[in-house]
């Protein structure tokens, strides 16, 4: 018996190899997934680099019958030279990628921001990270529904999830009557609207800086105002400004950069925060901008790419108010260069920025606010004020609202 037990024990091993064998045999069809991946990164490398302003989910997934594409994407000029890249290269597959908006949003793919402050999020989930906000009025391009969030598109091209409530859904002709409407600023750091034309009746929202509105009447010392979702409210003249009026009076100066920046001391720093009610570093300096006539891209990473470079060694004497300066990791011979905070430059040797709270920091040595850990990661400055660049949007020469 132990004989009989051997000898089946040896032919299972001998049945066994070729099996080990194939399993630890490296695949080298050239015309695998790696070949399809290879194919998607090379894509994605080109026309959606930045994962936070351009829409390019596609995978790959191996089957019985070959290679399908799944996904979705926002870019059908990126899918169309993926496509042909695959068949240039005679690599068979089925296409089920969706193209962005979605179909099943039938026809509602545009929105206007329905509350003060909207919270934008990575995924459609409430407990996922806020990546940045959207304020009342402003336009958005919508791209899929998951449950009741809504992927969509800010007009400085960001991307992320807003609830229902956020959004006031549109279609082509509804959006295009709300953007021709006439409108109203609000222009104080926060206060509200009311249900009558006085500042005792039942409050009908909160409100912030860079609000838009559309605007019904006056009535007094208030003018009446319609919210995207047609409900009604009215709100202080010394509070607002027809928003022609506002944007014909924009001077893109440095001093009104100053004087915007100053109202906003004190407020509390929030992660992904772009309102005056809460802002991260660079939420801070894009709000400021956008109260002078700027929309000018989100994150700090994406701030530092535009305007003119001014400073990178620490020559602040030819920094003026309203320049930005960039804090992080220098670029090594191993790693990347990596941007993680911005200020303003207010002059004085004085930069204004929120951390912890927005503040006013000095880069003299000698000085009481001297702010030595930014000092010690201080990247460069770049002057983006008046500056023309791909990333910089400015309002009087482009209808967004």
């Amino acid at each position: 018996m132990k004989f009989q037990f051997s000898l089946k024990k040896r032919y299972c091993f001998y049945a066994l190899l070729p099996l080990i064998f194939m399993a630890c045999e490296t695949k080298t069809d050239t015309e695998g997934p790696n070949k399809v991946e290879e194919a998607i990164s090379s894509i994605k490398s080109t026309y959606a680099p930045d994962t936070r302003v351009a829409l390019f989910d596609i995978e790959v997934i191996e089957g019985l019958k070959g290679y399908t594409l799944k996904g979705s994407t926002s870019l059908p000029e990126a899918l169309d030279a993926l496509r042909k890249q695959l068949e240039q290269e005679q690599i068979a597959f089925q296409d089920s990628v969706e193209v962005l908006p979605s179909a099943s949003l039938e026809g509602n793919i545009y929105g206007t921001i329905a509350l003060s402050v909207a919270n934008l999020r990575s995924r459609p989930a409430h407990s996922a990270e806020m990546v940045t906000q959207g304020t009342l009025g402003m336009p958005v391009n919508v791209y899929q529904k998951r449950g009741s969030w809504y992927r969509i598109q800010t007009p400085d091209h960001y991307l992320g999830w807003v609830d229902s409530r956020g959004i006031e859904l549109m279609d082509k002709t509804h959006f295009e009557d709300w953007q021709g409407a006439e409108k109203l600023i609000y222009t104080q750091t926060y206060g509200h609207a009311f249900a009558e034309a006085n500042a005792a009746a039942q409050v009908v929202s909160d409100l912030v800086a860079g609000n838009i509105l559309k605007w019904i009447g006056e009535d007094g010392t208030f003018y009446q105002v319609e919210y995207p979702d047609g409900k009604n409210g009215f709100v202080a003249k010394s509070e607002a400004s027809p928003y022609l009026d506002w944007k014909s009076n924009l001077s893109f100066t440095k001093e009104a950069l100053v004087e915007t920046s100053k109202t906003m001391l004190g407020v509390p720093y929030l992660w992904g925060g772009t309102s005056t009610k809460g802002v991260d570093c660079s939420g801070f300096t894009k709000t400021v901008y956008f109260m002078n006539g700027m929309i000018i891209p989100r994150d700090a990473s994406q701030q530092i790419r535009e305007g003119s470079l001014i400073d990178d060694s620490r020559e602040f004497d030819k920094l003026i108010p309203g320049d930005l300066l960039f804090f992080g990791r220098k670029a090594t011979d191993s790693t990347s260069e990596r941007v993680v905070h911005v200020g303003m430059w207010i002059g004085n040797n004085e930069f204004i920025h929120s951390a912890g709270n927005v503040h006013i920091s000095s880069m003299d040595k000698s000085s009481d606010n001297f702010d030595e850990y930014n000092y010690d990661r201080y990247l460069r400055s770049k002057r983006i004020l008046n500056q023309k660049d791909e990333g910089l949007l400015y309002l009087t020469e482009q209808d967004v609202f």
